[in-house]
């Protein structure tokens, strides 16, 4: 019920932006279309490949991978495949979604979510060249060692 209160929400301020000068809302919609077409190829890949694994591995297996019964195994596991995968946040938590409805467990996917989007393994050669070697590795070890923390709180609130 919430989505058509915002949906509604959004479509009338949009009629009123269109009202008030509708040079700048067409200019403001084009700006979107295009970003929406820039996102759209990353996000169908991610949820094609999100697909294709629910597909290949049934909710028993995605369980014992990721699931709450793995334990600290699985959060390490999802922290690790979270720190090397380059996935958009807009992606990212869908993706959690997903795998949370097929059994991944909540203490794994805050440690996915949290190494996904603070650790970054592939861009960390882009980001030594800006800050530099000592700094980055500092923030990005730090950063996979916080987010098992953020799981661990996680798994207390959640249990």
């Amino acid at each position: 019920m919430d989505s058509y209160i915002f949906y509604g929400l959004a479509i009338a301020l949009l009629a009123v932006s269109f009202f008030k000068d509708k040079k700048k809302t067409k200019t403001a919609l084009k700006k979107a279309w295009r970003a929406f077409e820039n996102i759209l190829p990353e996000f169908l890949t991610v949820i094609f490949l999100v697909g294709f694994l629910l597909a290949v591995l049934n909710t028993e297996t995605i369980s014992k991978i990721i699931g709450a019964e793995s334990g600290w195994i699985g959060v390490v596991l999802a922290a690790v495949i979270g720190s090397v995968t380059l996935i958009p946040g807009f992606v990212a938590f869908p993706t959690a979604a997903i795998l949370l409805e097929n059994g991944a467990g909540y203490t794994q996917i805050a440690a996915f979510l949290s190494t996904l989007m603070m650790v970054g393994v592939i861009t960390l050669p882009v980001e030594m060249k800006y800050f530099g070697k000592k700094i980055s590795i500092i923030r990005n070890v730090l950063a996979f060692f916080f987010s098992f923390a953020v799981a661990a709180i996680i798994g207390m609130v959640v249990m």
